[in-house]
């Protein structure tokens, strides 16, 4: 499968699918509280999804269908963590996955959440996984290689002596879900795609506490930690400019702090 470059029109509508899914984790954030499920948390913003006339495009999808309409992923959870009637207590850490579709476009992002006063370890998990997000965003522009991207999260995340997920990777996205190219969070320097404008895709790295091992649940989905070591991920989804790039899915808190969408 080859690269979709997109044009101005199909940049346009990605940049409001973008903004609605970065929308959805504003919303959720004040309900992220000990006490409440996950499965509640889905509930809201599934609500919140079709009151704007979208959908998400997690509900159904892939083999077995995925049954929820958001991944909520707790503590040594890494990834595609099922909502469920467990709730929240204090000192967990979790990751809010949102996709949805707006007028035929995919809007995908996630952010990490902390309930109450988590560790001192799993806070700073969660920023420097943040960290690490802004450490290969910061690097796209035409010309630039994505496994040089890649190289730069590896080396920021195991300096902080942490470790990266390799099962899971960013992706291209538009119209289609997931797009190529892959955008792996690890990687050799001056290997890989070479950018050039019009790329769209996501930047999403997974970083374990622990070893970077994982194992895969019997549902098929959820994704954790093989040594139950926390893990922690931020996504978010751009287009490479002629210059730079622009990310679809900043959060009010990003945008608050004068962050821009565009470089």
């Amino acid at each position: 499968m080859s690269i979709i470059i997109k044009n101005a029109d199909e940049i346009a509508k990605m940049r409001v699918a973008g903004r609605l899914a970065a929308d959805v984790l504003d919303m959720i954030g004040a309900h992220v509280k000990a006490g409440i499920s996950t499965e509640a948390l889905d509930n809201i913003c599934a609500q919140y999804i079709a009151e704007r006339g979208s959908v998400s495009a997690c509900l159904g999808y892939g083999t077995p269908p995925y049954p929820k309409h958001t991944c909520i992923s707790v503590n040594h959870v890494i990834c595609h963590g099922i909502p469920n009637e467990k709730k929240l207590k204090n000192g967990d850490i979790l990751n809010i996955d949102v996709t949805i579709i707006v007028d035929g476009f995919h809007g995908d992002t996630s952010r990490m959440y902390m309930v109450g006063e988590p560790s001192i370890l799993a806070k700073r998990l969660v920023q420097k996984t943040y960290e690490a997000m802004w450490v290969g965003i910061k690097m796209v522009k035409p010309g630039v290689r994505l496994g040089d991207i890649g190289h730069a999260i590896q080396k920021f995340a195991e300096a902080e002596r942490f470790s990266v997920v390799h099962e899971f990777c960013g992706h291209g996205i538009g119209r289609g879900f997931h797009e190529e190219p892959q955008v792996l969070h690890y990687g050799k320097p001056d290997t890989g795609v070479v950018l050039e404008a019009g790329m769209t895709f996501t930047i999403e790295p997974m970083i374990n506490a622990g070893a970077r091992h994982l194992r895969i649940l019997p549902d098929g989905w959820v994704a954790v930690t093989k040594d139950r070591s926390l893990s922690a991920q931020w996504e978010h989804m751009l287009a490479v400019t002629d210059t730079g790039y622009e990310i679809f899915t900043l959060s009010q808190a990003e945008r608050d702090a004068g962050i821009s969408a565009v470089n």
